[in-house]
């Protein structure tokens, strides 16, 4: 059976490699892995979508409305634009920040305020937490791709371990330690 895990957020976030990072554990796991990237306006803060889908064979790497078994968000609107692909008892973790997208930065809209409960509204399993805090803690605000990495892992039934090896693996020498660090604190937080 394919599992279909969505990862959305925000230009210059990490979810490329967040993505490359699920993926390599992923194969390390045996399954067939197939991800793709959907860039909107990425490098000038717009959305990035990326699919990872896995199983014994998986043909496709879009995943479609209503077929996702977790979204992981970087960012707390782009978890709530994206809640239709969630499937029936699918999970959402999600990033606490705001980013303002750019009618909110010109003053067109407001952000919309909590997102989380209307979330929880709908009746969506959502998993919050303050990964920009979390990411702070073990070093490096740009770390907060790897605390959401470390949330997920909760969801998995591989090893912790496993997890950190792929960090090791996928992850420059000079930075291992301290995502090392934000994914435990992702992790257990």
């Amino acid at each position: 059976m394919t599992k279909n895990i969505m990862i959305v957020g925000v230009g210059g976030q990490g979810s490329l490699l967040a993505s490359k990072l699920l993926g390599h554990l992923l194969l390390t796991k045996g399954y067939d892995v197939k991800v793709s990237e959907v860039h909107g306006m990425s490098q000038r803060g717009g959305s990035v979508v990326t699919y990872v889908r896995y199983g014994e064979k998986v043909y496709s790497p879009v995943i479609d409305k209503g077929e996702a078994d977790a979204i992981v968000s970087f960012e707390l609107l782009e978890a709530a634009r994206w809640t239709e692909y969630l499937k029936e008892g699918g999970k959402i973790i999600v990033n606490t920040q705001q980013i303002d997208p750019m009618p909110v930065v010109t003053g067109a809209a407001a952000y919309p305020k909590n997102l989380v409960e209307k979330m929880q509204a709908m009746g969506l399993n959502v998993d919050a937490l303050d990964c920009l805090t979390l990411a702070e803690k073990a070093g490096s605000l740009k770390a907060v791709n790897i605390v959401l990495m470390g949330r997920l892992s909760k969801y998995f039934d591989f090893a912790e371990e496993e997890w950190l090896q792929a960090i090791r693996e996928c992850v420059p020498a000079k930075f291992v330690d301290m995502n090392l660090k934000a994914f435990d604190l992702g992790r257990n937080a």
